[in-house]
């Protein structure tokens, strides 16, 4: 290997890592504001409560998709092979268009509009990820 791909590899690594630490704070963010209008309606729930209904529960399956990304990038920081850089360009991509809030979009562009709307620390996530993703990863 050389020092060049060896250089690449760190980069994309890192900003793997990063990328994967900021969807999951979004995530966080988007679960918490979930949580609170579900307790709104229905009561407190018990944290063993609520990983229950982050898995099974309707008013959450929205968030798998991030969850779903967040697993797709541990597998490619976790493989033993080199990430193909056109599989690096489609997660991001795929990235870019999950995290595009629409008023009137399909169910997860709704929810991200609407939580974006009422909680600052998702904003604050969705600009972190959305500066990441605007920089050169090769």
């Amino acid at each position: 290997m050389t020092s060049n791909t060896l250089l690449q590899r760190i980069r994309q690594h890192q900003y793997l890592r990063d990328l994967r630490n900021k969807l999951l704070y979004l995530h966080k963010m988007l679960l918490e504001t979930e949580r609170i209008a579900y307790e709104q309606v229905s009561g407190r729930v018990s944290s063993t409560e609520l990983l229950q209904l982050v898995i099974g529960h309707e008013q959450f399956a929205w968030l798998h998709r991030i969850s779903e990304i967040v697993v797709q990038i541990d597998e490619m920081l976790t493989a033993d092979e080199p990430i193909a850089l056109d599989y690096l360009q489609k997660l991001i991509a795929d990235v870019r268009s999950l995290i595009v809030p629409l008023e009137t979009g399909n169910t997860f562009e709704r929810k991200y509009y609407n939580a974006l709307q009422s909680e600052p620390a998702a904003v604050l996530a969705h600009a972190e990820i959305s500066k990441l993703l605007m920089s050169n990863v090769e």
